[in-house]
């Protein structure tokens, strides 16, 4: 296409076609001064990965579903029991939380959800579950888990612990 007419080129349409992309999330294609064809590029970021039954997919932060990639895997949290697009809308607004927290977002690595729509989450620096009950409270029950983790942490007995939950009103219940 090299010496083409301006108006030969539909603009429009070249930017239409990189936007059905699933990995884009914004394209714009223009001419430049010079007339040469340019584009630019936002790629979607994937915040969760979620595992179902029959199908594997990334999430962005916008909510939309982006596919897996042959050739990039992201490191993301990991996301199980989501049976619907409900389920996904239900489950942002923790992973966003999470994501928000620098010590949260590395220390938890995954995300169960159970039929009984309670939550656990699998963690980086143990063998042990996270028993987060619903999501009701989340903030009470994060201070209560970072209060908990000082604790542990300092004296090292964190590990002794099979599960830690949070799901009961001011009160943090282990079992070992």
């Amino acid at each position: 296409m090299k010496n083409q007419a301006k108006s030969v080129i539909d603009l429009y349409k070249l930017e239409k076609n990189v936007s059905k992309n699933p990995y884009v999330e914004k394209a714009a294609v223009f001419l430049s001064i010079n007339g040469v064809l340019k584009s630019t590029i936002k790629q979607r970021t994937p915040i969760v990965r979620i595992v179902a039954e029959n199908d594997s997919y990334y999430v962005d932060k916008q909510g939309v579903k982006v596919p897996l990639s042959s050739n990039h895997s992201a490191r993301v949290l990991l996301v199980s029991g989501v049976k619907s697009e409900e389920d996904v809308k239900e489950i942002l607004p923790l992973v966003r939380y999470i994501l928000a927290d620098n010590f949260l977002q590395k220390e938890v690595v995954g995300i169960q959800k159970s039929d009984t729509n309670e939550f656990e989450f699998s963690v980086r620096s143990g063998d042990y579950k996270i028993d987060f009950g619903k999501l009701r409270d989340v903030e009470v029950k994060f201070k209560k888990l970072k209060a908990f983790y000082n604790t542990t942490f300092k004296d090292k007995t964190i590990q002794e612990y099979k599960t830690i939950n949070v799901k009961y009103h001011n009160q943090v219940v282990c079992t070992k």
